[in-house]
């Protein structure tokens, strides 16, 4: 029956209806209408559980009117089939409710609804664009993707378990005392009524404390996991005791705000006791009044007063049934601001495969700001057409606009003017997927998965066997220093795994795995950002001579603030704010001593010195390539043609 039950509710299934919408109850219907024939089961036992349970204080009732005869054996014998009936209720029926209602909550909707809201949350999220991952902590985004699946399936269930219980029960009590003598039901009606007004004073209240307890409770993952993935930096800088102070403070925040909450809930749990007493005093005064009149008998009595306790001692579970439901809608609130946030940058209606059969890249009168409010445009009227199989180079100052071109050209933003077209089709009319396939990347601030070496590789192209994630890794200079990995676990080889983002192996290694991914990738257009900053000199000649290789019939677009890597491209453009101001072969831009010139005369063993560099660098990530050896390598070491003159001052 469990293996049965956990198999009903596959999590992973579907991504779901459609996106989750903003609103509250609309959020929660989203989620739990997949899985509403097993709230309505719950609904179900927990109401058969209910009115078992309002049976018992009924037989106690039989059992003490029983025990007030004066032929004992004679009254057992005339009411045995109540007292089997009784034992059969006790014995067998409610436990085998009980088995059911445990078995629908543990099984089916623990494990897969669960499961069904965490995955349909990721599913979502992970599609959002890119600037709504920059524009938060990833911490706080896994945070809530993972609590807001708990929180949602645990305040349905107790909003079934608690409250329906309750309500089932508080009612078939107050009916069963009616029908005996309309004054014993009174103490219970006033409860009632009383505990709606407890309920409508103190639950608002809870909720808001609750879903600021939560959201600061995200900012306390937040924080500690950005110094956790920091955490070369933290120690590099000697900063641990910035860190402790930068978490200590939203730690007493979380603190502050928890004991706000836990202050409201005292208070609650106080209120309701004082009404649970009342209600048990003022049953048992009516009761004990209404026997000593003579107008219904011990038996009675017997029966309201456990109906009452039951009351009372139900009220006290669901009290805390209630708190939790308001702290896990705070948190679901709290959830709803990554969860339930439209989706950026979508493909078009309609939007079709990219097709590239040449490879021509052609960049239309493009202009973007970042949706800067002062209207100052990163790219400003940018135009130029890459013709299929050719190789050029993107030259500039940090800030001119190089890796915002990138951006754009992959469709990370979208041009706020003109267009980009591949093979004449218009990038924004295709699908992102289709687009981003056709482009292999290599950018300098190389990232890897944690995960095993040739699963790294591989990610350029899932279906490439053994023998392809090897040669690729032999072209990318990176074979002789995989072989002699092993991890943390003794894994070994392509078969080791790298650490968060990587960080088990030094920058050049990381750099050398991201060539040969994209190497086994194979795509027809080929963009390197800064593809071989973090290399020594001799692996950077070896590689640079594959990667020629690797260039032969693609479209290339390339970028290095150090111009030797660059020199032998078929055409280099010269970008300065935003717009081209030089474009030609390396040596017709030398002949122009123009900015191209300028530049190429501050190298220094081919890297820019800082006076070349822009100070305005906020609308564009920095590229800066430190020095890897002590002195200048030669441009012809470097396989450059014409040497660089020497550097000036």
């Amino acid at each position: 029956m469990f293996r049965y039950l956990q198999s009903r509710v596959r999590g992973t299934a579907s991504p779901g209806p459609g996106a989750p919408p903003a609103g509250l109850l609309a959020f929660y219907w989203h989620f739990a209408s997949q899985t509403r024939r097993w709230y309505g089961a719950m609904f179900v036992t927990s109401m058969a559980v209910a009115l078992i349970d309002t049976l018992i204080p009924l037989f106690i009732g039989a059992l003490v009117s029983l025990m007030q005869a004066a032929d004992r054996k004679a009254a057992i014998a005339q009411n045995a089939p109540m007292l089997a009936g009784m034992a059969l209720a006790v014995l067998v029926v409610r436990p085998l409710v009980l088995l059911v209602d445990v078995a629908i909550r543990q099984n089916a909707l623990i494990p897969g609804a669960t499961s069904l809201i965490r995955w349909q949350s990721h599913w979502h999220v992970i599609r959002q664009g890119l600037p709504f991952f920059q524009n938060d902590f990833a911490g706080r985004i896994a945070n809530r993707v993972m609590q807001t699946a708990m929180a949602l399936r645990e305040s349905v269930m107790s909003a079934i378990r608690a409250v329906w219980y309750i309500a089932v029960y508080g009612v078939s009590a107050l009916v069963l005392m009616s029908l005996v003598d309309w004054r014993l039901a009174v103490p219970t009606l006033v409860w009632f009524a009383g505990y709606t007004v407890f309920l409508r004073h103190f639950v608002p209240r809870m909720r808001d404390l609750s879903k600021a307890s939560s959201e600061v409770r995200s900012l306390v993952m937040a924080r500690i996991v950005d110094s956790y993935t920091n955490i070369l930096t933290v120690k590099l800088f000697a900063r641990l005791s910035d860190e402790d102070a930068y978490v200590r403070e939203v730690i007493d925040e979380h603190q502050a705000a928890v004991g706000a909450h836990m202050k409201l809930i005292s208070q609650f749990m106080f209120c309701l006791s004082a009404m649970n007493a009342v209600l048990l005093a003022g049953t048992a005064a009516i009761g004990v009044w209404l026997w000593a009149q003579g107008q219904i008998e011990a038996g009675v009595v017997a029966t309201a007063l456990p109906l009452a306790w039951q009351i009372a001692n139900a009220a006290g579970w669901v009290s805390w049934e209630v708190s939790g439901i308001f702290e896990n809608i705070g948190v679901v609130q709290e959830g709803m601001q990554t969860i339930a946030v439209p989706q950026g940058g979508l493909d078009r209606p309609g939007a079709a495969p990219l097709a590239v059969a040449r490879g021509e890249i052609r960049f239309e009168n493009v202009g973007f700001s970042y949706g800067r409010e002062d209207g100052a445009k990163v790219l400003d009227g940018l135009g130029f057409t890459v013709r299929p199989g050719e190789r050029i180079g993107l030259v500039g100052r940090s800030g001119a606009g190089k890796s915002t071109l990138v951006n754009l050209l992959l469709r990370f933003y979208e041009a706020e003017q003109g267009r980009i077209l591949i093979d004449g089709q218009d990038i924004a009319a295709v699908t992102q997927e289709s687009l981003r396939a056709a482009i292999g990347m290599v950018t300098q601030d190389t990232s890897l998965l944690h995960r095993s070496i040739a699963a790294n590789i591989r990610y350029g192209r899932p279906a490439a066997t053994d023998a392809e994630v090897e040669s690729a890794a032999r072209t990318a200079q990176a074979h002789e220093f995989i072989t002699g990995l092993q991890d943390w676990k003794g894994r070994t080889g392509y078969e080791a795994h790298v650490g968060e983002r990587g960080v088990k192996l030094s920058g050049g290694q990381r750099q050398r795995i991201a060539i040969a991914r994209v190497v086994l990738k194979n795509a027809p257009i080929l963009v390197l950002d800064e593809a071989t900053s973090a290399l020594d000199s001799e692996v950077e000649i070896a590689i640079q001579e594959q990667l020629h290789g690797l260039m032969d019939g693609k479209t290339v677009i390339a970028i290095a603030h150090r111009l030797s890597t660059i020199a032998r491209m078929d055409r280099l453009i010269v970008l300065d704010a935003g717009r081209i101001v030089e474009q030609g072969s390396h040596e017709e831009l030398l002949a122009l001593r123009g900015h191209y010139e300028k530049l190429w005369q501050h190298q220094s063993g081919g890297f820019l010195a800082p006076d070349a560099m822009s100070a305005d660098t906020a609308t564009e990530p920095v590229a800066v390539s430190a020095p890897e050896t002590a002195h200048p390598v030669p441009a012809a070491e470097a396989g450059v043609d014409d040497a660089p003159a020497p550097a000036r001052g």
